[in-house]
Formats: C-alpha cells, structure tokens, sequence
C-alpha cells in the first residue's frame, strides 16, 4: 500500500521543503525508508545552501510584519493549527508510523502531546507581560517588556517528528518570532504536513519554513546567517556542542536538549509491581529510543531479586512488530544502523560479566525490519558502555546497590543530567533523592515527565533553557527594561 493510498487527506503527503508559502523541490532524491520493511516511502529533494538562505530571508522579512501582529491574533491562529492538527491525528500518525516506526497507538499520542503545545502556546500568548517597578532614582519609573527574538533556526530529531516541532515552534510563534525548520533526514514527511497545515490555518507565508538536506550543509548556514537570531535544537551531545560553538560567532541565543542517561531508582520501600510497571512504561516507550527513557534501573538490593522477576514478567511478553499492527508493543529501531549500536552495547555489557535475563539479540532476520529483541540485563559493571552511554533501544539494564547514598553517587555519575525517576513511598526519601539528584526533570512515582505546561530541560551536559509551560514561551523572548526620569510627583 502506498503512502498516498493510507491517507485520508492524501495532500498531507508532501516530499518538497516549503519556503515562503511554497513548495520547493531540491535537488537529487534521497530515499526515505520504512525502518519496520525498509521499503521506500519517499524521496526528498536537497535544497542546499542556496534554499536555507531563501527560507532564512523569507523568516527575516515576515518577522517584521508578524512580531506587530497582535498577540490575540496570533493566538487564534495557532488555534486554528492546533485544531486541523487534532482533525487531521489519524494522518499525521500514519506517516510517524510509516517514517520512523512506533506503533500507532504510540504515533496517535505523540500527535495529541504535540498539539498540546500549540494549544497551551496559544493561550500563553496573551500573557506575554512585563513588570512596573520603582528604580532607585528619585522622580523615575521603571518596567519590563518582552519582545520576541526575532528569526529562529531549529533542528528537530527523528524519534519526536511532530512533537519535538510543534513544542519549539508554538512557543516561538506565540512570542512573535518566526522559524526555519530543518527536520531530521529519517523523518521528513511529518515536518512538511505540519507546515501543510500550518498553511491552511493562515499563519503568513515565511513565518513558519521546513528546509531539508544535508545537514552538514544546511547547519553552518543557519548558525552564520546574521538574520537568525536564536538557534534550538534536540538530539545528542555531541552535535549540540558543535551548534554552540557555530553560533557563538555571532553570540546567538541557544536552547538545546542534549542526551540523557537517566537513572530509574527503586528503594526499599517502593512498590515493587508499579516500579515494574513504570520501567515498561518509561524505558521501552518508543522502543527505548526517547532522550528521558530510564538507562539504568538501579534498586536496592534487599528488593531487587522480586523486582528481576516481576520486571522479566513483563519485558518476556512485550511483542515487537510493524507498527500498523494492532497487537504490536514495540515497534522497529530507527534503522539497522541502531540495531548493530544496540548490540554492541548488549554485547560489550555480557563481556563485562552481565548477565542476561530475557531477549538480547537483533531480530533483523525474524521480523525483516530493524527489530531488537526486548531485553533485561541484570549485572556487569557501572563503568561498561551500557551504563555510560544513551542506549536509545529497547534494553533495560539493573544494578544492585546497598544504601541511599551509593544509589545517589552511582546516580550522578554521568556528565548527562537530563531526567530522572525514583520510587518509594517514604516522604522524607522523597526529599532527600530529589534534592540530591542533578537532573533538571524527576519522576517520583511516575514514569513520564512532559508535558505542555510543565518546564522541560536538563542539567549539565544534557543542555540548555527549558521548553514547555510560561518558560518555553520566555525562551523565545527578550527581556527589556526602560528607566523613564523626569516624572513630576
């Protein structure tokens, strides 16, 4: 079946980067892949550097016009975004399911949390104030305003392809800026359908804008381009650190959200059946490839023989397959690239003396997709790759440790610190973990952080700024003061 022939609305399908109000082809046709049959799905056109450039002046004129729109309006038209998004869910989950594999039950969610952000930016839009204040000269006034940054240039991830747009690019709009989208090359086609409807909702030609391309390429120009005044990007540490120091030339504004290593703690008195239940729930959501999901499950030894077994329960019955079907747990890994990553990992930890309880292996050949069996790994060490590293795959591992003490240093023991989860029921431990965890987000009996009015962000190398809730508007704003004299009392 095609692509085309899965759709209701079958113009969602769109294969071209939109700049200015229009489609624009590019060049060549890079392969777009199902990663659950590897069958092409589409081709997508370079637009190179020349087409980022377009879309960057096409940004830098529009904002001109969009920051003096009235924030009421620019809030009914996220409106009217946000409601042919939710008209058009069952679509847009399609091709997530087609372009980057999790199920649909998981791709009609990621839908709703992404339209989530466009709702709460919004209504956040008409709250963007300032404050009056006394300054300490006699006969002034003082007071704050926010205006919005200007041009934004983002680089959105392949696991999230509509949400990690829609919770950068609400925001922004809402505050007056306008963007240059360039999504991840895996994961086209859920980008250009939101800038598709983004259209029909009426927001302005070169306000919103989705290059695609080589990267490498398009990302030294949008961090040089003087236009852009901020850049926003999710995806590894790595690559963020690279954006940072390509847009400190011109000392532009950053928000990245970097790679975690998230660490799941079960203490003593934590209930063991909804600790299990959260692992599944935060470590094998998107088949593990999420930045918060847990990367090592650390429990306290007197529980954690109950607990190996209560979570094998659960990980030996997960089922891996193609998205679209309806008894599918797990989809497909992004691509075969990260099944051979994942078990190196998986094998690197059985060579460090882990032992493995259920899964570990590819099943590339049984499922004829990019497919890693779900897997428990008890044991090893602290210091072997799967405890240091993102696994980004459905592998969940578990280490024992004696006190609350060892748990917390074992815990921070990663220059990463976006989130992290504990279970227990003691109050006092509650205060204690989460005060002493260096992690910008903690579950405490919950196994999921975001949403759109809560501040998403990390510590150290796990980024910078925070997306989501009044913050995430703030993010795309300047804060200027205005001292007035000569007032007559």
């Amino acid at each position: 079946m095609s692509v085309a022939d899965r759709l209701k609305d079958k113009t969602l399908y769109r294969t071209a980067s939109f700049i200015d109000g229009a489609w624009v082809q590019g060049e060549g046709a890079k392969p777009i892949l199902n990663p659950a049959n590897n069958e092409m799905i589409a081709e997508i056109g370079d637009v190179g550097a020349d087409g980022a450039r377009s879309a960057i002046a096409a940004a830098a004129t529009a904002f001109e016009t969009w920051k003096r729109i009235s924030p009421f309006e620019r809030s009914k038209l996220l409106m009217r975004w946000h409601q042919l998004i939710l008209e058009n869910a069952a679509d847009l989950a399609v091709l997530i399911t087609l372009e980057m594999g999790k199920t649909q039950r998981e791709a009609m969610g990621e839908v709703v949390y992404g339209a989530a952000f466009i709702e709460w930016s919004a209504e956040e839009a008409k709250r963007i104030h300032g404050e009056t204040m006394q300054p300490p000269f006699p006969n002034s006034r003082g007071w704050t305003i926010h205006q919005p940054v200007g041009v934004v240039a983002c680089i959105t991830p392949w696991n999230f392809p509509n949400a990690m747009i829609t919770r950068k690019c609400a925001p922004a709009l809402a505050a007056g800026c306008t963007m240059v989208i360039k999504p991840a090359p895996e994961t086209p086609l859920s980008a250009l359908a939101l800038a598709e409807l983004a259209r029909r909702a009426g927001i302005p030609d070169g306000v919103f804008n989705v290059i695609c391309g080589d990267a490498q390429v398009l990302g030294p120009v949008m961090t040089g381009a003087p236009e852009v005044k901020m850049i926003g990007f999710t995806g590894s540490t790595a690559v963020g650190k690279l954006l940072m120091r390509q847009a400190a030339d011109g000392v532009k504004r950053v928000a990245l959200e970097l790679g975690g290593n998230a660490p799941f703690i079960v203490m003593d008195d934590a209930d063991i059946e909804a600790a299990a239940d959260g692992v599944i729930a935060s470590k094998f959501r998107v088949s593990g490839q999420t930045c918060v999901s847990a990367n090592r499950i650390i429990v306290q030894s007197g529980i954690a023989d109950r607990f190996v077994a209560a979570l094998e329960a659960r990980v030996s019955k997960l089922k891996p397959g193609d998205g679209f079907d309806g008894t599918s747990d797990l989809g497909p890994l992004i691509h075969h690239e990260a099944v051979a990553r994942v078990d190196a990992l998986v094998r690197n930890a059985r060579e460090s003396g882990a032992r493995i309880v259920t899964g570990g292996k590819p099943l590339v050949d049984e499922l004829g997709g990019a497919f890693y069996a779900p897997t428990l790994i008890e044991g090893g060490n602290p210091t072997m790759d799967l405890a240091c590293f993102e696994i980004f795959g459905p592998v969940a591992s578990i280490y024992r440790l004696d006190t609350e003490d060892e748990i917390l240093r074992l815990a921070n023991d990663t220059p990463y610190g976006l989130a992290a989860y504990v279970y227990t029921r003691d109050v006092n431990r509650v205060y204690r973990i989460t005060e002493g965890l260096d992690y910008g987000m903690i579950g405490v009996n919950a196994p999921m952080v975001g949403s759109a009015s809560t501040p998403f962000g990390g510590m150290k190398e796990s980024g910078i700024g925070r997306e989501g809730g009044k913050w995430g508007v703030e993010e795309f704003s300047e804060l200027k003061y205005v001292l007035l004299g000569g007032v007559e009392a």
